[in-house]
């Protein structure tokens, strides 16, 4: 290794870091300088790929943790009254006694400190030590490298189940078609596959990749965090440039799939990677307690000054007081006294020293074990526990548990939130005539009137079926390789975690979903376009039918897969509906769902109409068929076994062909989609036989009825984005060699976009097809479905090649990219023809209208926010309770600012007029709020939203529909900061995560749509009606233990050092203590520290059912809630109270009388812990063998320890002498009688409170409790 001059090191130090803070990079391939020195390394200003996640290391751990924890003012107060009391003219203790509690409490945090960090640092070697494959221009091959020693510039290839070492730019696949599937649930915790894409035009992807041939240059965007965006470009030797993506882009921590091998260009590495500038940690979060607590800490810091300054002050009075110079004024060295007013003024920081526990230090460690005990039983709540996915509540959030308790409005997303996010295809509109599809998605519910819910089909309740028999159409899931009797003691358990499997690998898979039953009448027509025209007849593509349809399989981005997919898959073998096929894991069915009657019918789909009339009847002759096991494929591709794959064919939807051998041979798909709304499209065309069999980056295959292929070749896809609320796939038609562009979106972006529909080919009242088609979805927004538009364009070829210049002239922008792009989309979006729209049923979890219900009987305001249309939204708000028969509905959809201005100002008017009427009093009006986004917008305007918000403060629900993701985290903010209340926000997706961020507590759904609403919450839950007992049980027992737990803090600690304070009126305020020193660091160290945190950890004031029961009882904790200013000051005047009698009672005992200072001092000091103790136990509201133990051990504790202590400590702290001062004393009957009444006379004003005031105005918390008697 060459020396290098400081300066030249500084050199490229600022050079490295004005290279990495450039907005483009040029990045090039490291094979040519292989082996040359770091200085002529091309990109050796870019961090390489090892990270270091850990916060110290072996030789800075101590002064790093001590600068770490002196950020706490707590601890820094008490290191300096330490250091403080090392000064011989202040100090108050020995100094060294005085050092322990701190030392204690910093070397118990910085061991828990050191131990987080070690297991970073195991995690991180781990991690950089991970193998890769490199290629090397020496070795002419890839060879093993660490993942640390990757490098900006190099070559690395992945293989199918392998994680990717850093962010890769995609230059080769082994997939023929350049694609590579890629996990990314280690991301975003999305378990569908992602296609990524070969960056064109670099090579053709059949021949290979040669690193060593790759001379362009990559310039690609500064590092950031955005996963869904990346801008790059290669610039060839030739100056041609090429655009590039995040479709091109491997990410570090993500998997590849069902790809063998793929070869990338490392851009990103280390910790400039995407998935390391997401990597944040956790986030901290201060609770409303938390910051209440911080108030009241100073009030304590006011009172000790308050204290020490009467202290210094009774000092100068009794220094002057002095006739002379008494014999136990010690003068310095020069015979020398200090002055009164300068000895008062030492005295002031004695005292300080001496009261110094009235500020208590081992408070904020209490509150941390407090927390860590309740997530504790949080996480283990059966209850909470969802055996489908096999996932429990996770606490994300250590700090904020108390917060649950006092929550005064909730804000909650709708889809896969309050719905299942189970899309189950309902309806249809093709050219004006609506499809109604009755029969479809009700088999997959039970049938008894018991189990629905009595308003809307979309509102059936999922409830256990227990043992009945199940529908005919279900799934029976059975395993396969275990014994009848194992299975019947172990089935339960054994279905959780396939559910569990299912649901973690690929979402929108259930039958529920995948099931689609054709309308008879739809099918007719089909069968009819499909008879009309010729096997090539080139009219038949412009049927609307058949355009619906293929639409529909076409418009999307579901990835197929075929059966060797190199995942964990389910086999499922089973007869259902010959729709059915399986969505991500491989079905086979049983039986040949053609016979050799039906293969002779005219019609092929009128043989599929007969099949699904049988099915029912053909389930029920071979249930015992169905059978289920899993079947890891992890190295290679593994074909099934050849016994089964003789004896089980496939559904076909089309009769074979006419020379007899069947069009489609016995495979298997899996189908991967994005949204459960693309995975209910395309299984409805696949059940009227347009099945998507394969799709490319360039193309997509669609099976007809008739068992025909069509190729199309896809020339552009124009992905879905929140202000377009539309998607589009360019193809070009393999029969008409037209350039069509199929479109799909939401009715009010499409609707605009129309001309004309297929008017040349209708006449009459068929050229009103879009006036019925919003009919139609008008109806179907009342039902509660989600709806969509369907549409088609033809694009002529100049046209098309035009549009597709700028295109690619867009995607290869590297400012403005996004608008750009925007901009070519709009532009083609033009003149679309209408084909018709879809209706598809998001069913409402299970107990969701009891759940809110029970939130609005416990004061929370509930809002939901959601994209749905308003009458979408206002019938599932029925559905779910939100909104009620009774109440007062305010609609509010208005087009213009004058108009908002005038409703708010009528409606509040209104709300006054009612609140003022005296007949009125003692009720409320119950009124609801259903706004959409364009008002909403209007609404929160700095001259209206004063209004707003006092118009929702008199709301008990609110819906707000058509809103975009920004407005939700707009209305949670202003809510929180315009009104001061305590805000929750849930949701399931990554729409939600800014409204989840921005309100007090967040709390994710791990549903259908991903992990990232997870990823950025507070707590996790996998139901929304675990919210109930979340937030109405464990909000109201975390806030109740850990506030009442504070302030019983508060008194002991006061109550304690009073007994000091009130000495020293009796000793001239010489900052003398009647205790020994060690006794009084052990009282509050271990006599007394462990029955607060069992207190705030195990007490119940009320059982789970009442709280469940009686929803009411959590007001006790919204708004100021049982910790407020009042509570804290009678807990302090209390602690003034109680330290008086047990001061003065042995005082007035002992008076006159010749007892040493520890002989006075031990009987109050024992009195002291009594009193101490026995409060708490009045206030212990439910005991348990935990409690009596913990109780009885501190006393015994007190008398072993104090025994002990004081028979072998002879001289421990001269010159005063405790030896056998507790033994002496419990041989004298006075020492008990002294101890009882101290304790009896302290305790019984608080004893005579709490009897009074339960007996006269009970609390709703103790009417409560007197329910469980």
């Amino acid at each position: 290794m060459t020396w290098r001059s400081p300066l030249a090191l500084v050199r490229d130090a600022l050079q490295g870091q004005r290279a990495r803070e450039r907005e483009l990079r040029s990045l090039v391939s490291n094979l040519p300088y292989e082996g040359q020195e770091k200085g002529k390394q091309p990109n050796r200003f870019f961090l390489s790929n090892a990270i270091k996640t850990t916060k110290y290391s072996l030789l800075l751990f101590l002064p790093m943790n001590l600068y770490e924890q002196f950020h706490r003012l707590a601890n820094l107060y008490f290191v300096g009254l330490a250091i403080l009391n090392f000064i011989p003219v202040v100090n108050a203790f020995q100094p060294e006694v005085a050092l322990i509690p701190i030392c204690v409490i910093m070397l118990l945090t910085a061991l828990k400190d050191g131990w987080e960090d070690f297991r970073r640092y195991q995690s991180d070697r781990k991690v950089n030590n991970t193998p890769c494959f490199v290629y090397s221009r020496r070795e002419k091959q890839y060879v093993e490298r660490r993942w640390k020693d990757v490098r900006v510039g190099d070559f690395v290839r992945v293989v199918s189940n392998e994680i990717v070492p850093a962010d890769l730019l995609l230059l080769y696949s082994s997939d023929p078609n350049g694609v590579c599937h890629l996990e990314t649930a280690n991301l975003d915790g999305e378990t569908n596959l992602k296609q990524r894409i070969v960056v064109s035009g670099l090579g053709a992807a059949n021949l290979g990749f040669e690193p060593e041939s790759f001379n362009s240059t990559v310039v690609c965007e500064r590092p950031n965090s955005n996963l869904n965006h990346f801008k790059c470009f290669v610039e060839k030797p030739d100056k041609d440039k090429v655009g590039a993506s995040i479709e091109s882009l491997l990410l570090r921590g993500c998997t590849v799939r069902n790809t063998n091998h793929a070869v990338g260009f490392v851009v990103y590495a280390g910790h400039e990677t995407k998935a390391m500038l997401n990597n944040n940690g956790s986030r901290y979060k201060r609770s409303k307690l938390e910051q209440k607590l911080n108030v009241d800490v100073f009030f304590c810091l006011i009172l000790l000054f308050a204290m020490c300054l009467i202290g210094a002050f009774g000092h100068y009075l009794w220094l002057e007081s002095l006739p002379g110079v008494p014999s136990f004024l010690v003068p310095d060295s020069n015979g020398h006294l200090d002055v009164p007013s300068l000895e008062s003024f030492y005295m002031f920081f004695t005292m300080i020293i001496l009261l110094q526990i009235l500020i208590p230090i081992s408070l904020y460690v209490s509150i941390e074990l407090v927390k860590v005990g309740q997530i504790f039983f949080i996480t283990n709540d059966i209850d909470l526990y969802d055996e489908e996915t096999d996932s429990r509540v996770q606490c994300r959030a250590l700090n904020i548990t108390e917060d649950l308790g006092q929550i005064e409005y909730v804000f909650s997303d709708k889809t896969g939130t309050l719905t299942e996010n189970k899309m189950v295809f309902r309806r249809c509109s093709v050219m004006g005539t609506e499809y109604p599809h009755k029969e479809n998605g009700k088999s997959a519910f039970p049938t008894s009137p018991q189990q629905y819910s009595s308003v809307m089909p979309f509102t059936v309740m999922l409830k256990s079926v227990g043992h009945q028999q199940l529908p005919r159409s279900r799934w029976s899931l059975e395993a396969e390789d275990i014994s009848p009797p194992d299975t019947q003691r172990h089935g339960r358990r054994r279905k959780s975690k396939v559910a569990a499997n299912a649901h973690s690998d690929a979402a929108f898979s259930s039958p529920l979903e995948t099931e689609v039953i054709p309308d008879q009448k739809l099918l007719q027509q089909i069968s009819r376009a499909e008879s009309s025209g010729g096997r090539r007849d080139g009219n038949r593509s412009f049927d609307p039918h058949l355009d619906f349809f293929l639409a529909l399989a076409i418009c999307n981005t579901v990835v197929v897969s075929a059966e060797n997919a190199h995942r964990q898959r389910l086999i499922i073998k089973c007869v259902s509906y010959c729709s059915i096929v399986t969505f991500c894991y491989a079905v086979t069915l049983t039986q040949e769902c053609t016979s050799p009657q039906s293969s002779q019918m005219r019609n092929p789909l009128e043989t599929f109409s007969s099949l699904v009339k049988k099915a029912g009847a053909f389930f029920q002759r071979d249930k015992r068929n169905r059978t289920l096991s899993e079947d890891p494929v992890i190295d290679s591709a593994k074909t099934e076994d050849e016994a089964d794959a003789n004896r089980l064919r496939t559904c076909s939807l089309h009769a074979p062909s006419q020379n007899g051998s069947t069009i489609v041979e016995a495979e298997e798909l899996c189908y991967e989609a994005e949204s459960p709304d693309e995975a209910a499209l395309v299984y409805a065309a696949r059940a009227y036989g347009f099945i998507l069999l394969a799709r490319t980056p360039d193309s997509v295959t669609v099976r007809l009825p008739s068992g025909e292929d069509l190729v199309f070749e896809v020339l552009d896809t124009l992905t879905f984005d929140s202000n377009r609320k539309r998607m589009s796939v360019l193809v070009r038609h393999p029969v008409t060699k037209d350039y069509v562009l199929y479109t799909k979106g939401a009715d009010y972006s499409i609707m605009e976009l129309l001309g004309t529909p297929y008017a040349e080919n209708f006449s009459g009242t068929e050229k009103n097809i879009a006036a019925d088609t919003q009919y139609h979805l008008d109806c179907y927004a009342k039902e509660g479905l989600r709806t969509l538009c369907i549409t088609k364009k033809v694009v002529s070829e100049s046209t098309c090649q035009s549009w597709l210049g700028e295109r690619k002239r867009a995607q290869a922008a590297m400012e403005c990219r996004e608008e750009l792009i925007m901009q070519t989309a709009v532009q083609l979006e033009t003149n679309l023809t209408l084909l018709g729209a879809t209706g598809i049923e998001d069913r409402l979890q299970e107990k969701v209208p009891d759940t809110i219900v029970a939130l609005r009987e416990a004061g929370i305001h509930v809002w939901v926010l959601t994209g749905d249309k308003p009458e979408t939204a206002v019938n599932i708000g029925y559905a779910c309770r939100l909104l009620e028969e009774e109440d007062l509905v305010i609609n509010m959809s208005c087009k213009n600012k004058v108009t908002c201005t005038a409703i708010l100002d009528c409606t509040l008017e209104e709300v006054r007029r009612y609140r003022d009427d005296p007949r009125n009093a003692g009720t409320t009006q119950n009124i609801s709020l259903v706004i959409d986004g364009n008002t909403l917008d209007m609404a929160k305007s700095p001259d209206l939203q004063e209004r707003f918000v006092e118009l929702t403060k008199h709301c008990r629900s609110v819906l707000c529909c058509r809103v975009t993701p920004l407005q939700k985290s707009a209305v949670v903010k202003l809510v929180r900061e315009k009104l001061k209340v305590m805000t929750l926000a849930v949701g399931d997706g990554a729409n939600d995560v800014n409204m989840i961020q921005a309100a007090d507590v967040g709390i994710g759904i791990s549903g259908q749509e991903g992990m990232q609403a997870v990823m950025a919450s507070d707590f996790a839950i996998s139901r929304f009606k675990h919210l109930k007992k979340l937030v109405l049980v464990h909000g109201h027992w975390c806030y109740t233990r850990l506030a009442n737990m504070i302030i019983y803090f508060f008194y002991k600690n006061v109550a304690y050092v009073n007994l000091l304070f009130w000495y020293q009126f009796f000793c001239g305020f010489t900052a003398t203590t009647m205790i020994d020193y060690w006794l009084m660091i052990f009282f509050n160290l271990f006599f007394t520290s462990t029955p607060p945190i069992m207190f705030g950890i195990f007490d119940k004031d009320v059982s789970v059912e009442v709280l469940q029961g009686v929803p009411e009882l959590y007001r006790t904790g919204q708004g100021k809630g049982e910790y407020n200013f009042l509570t804290f000051w009678i807990a302090i005047l209390d602690a003034f109270y109680q330290s008086l009698v047990c001061f003065f009672i042995p005082y007035l005992a002992y008076q006159d009388s010749d007892v040493d200072l520890f002989t006075f001092g031990t009987p109050l000091n024992t009195a002291a812990l009594f009193t101490i103790l026995l409060h708490l136990g009045i206030e212990i509201k439910s005991w348990t063998l935990v409690h009596w133990i913990i109780m009885l051990g501190s006393v015994a504790l007190y008398f072993i320890v104090t025994l002990a202590y004081t028979a072998t400590c002879v001289t421990c702290n001269p010159p005063s002498n405790p030896y056998w001062i507790l033994q002496n004393q419990m041989a004298d009957p006075m020492f008990y009688l002294i101890v009882t009444l101290c304790t009896v006379v302290a305790l019984l004003p608080r004893y005579t409170f709490h009897v009074l005031k339960n007996s006269v105005a009970p609390s709703p918390l103790l009417q409560g409790r007197q329910l469980d008697r």
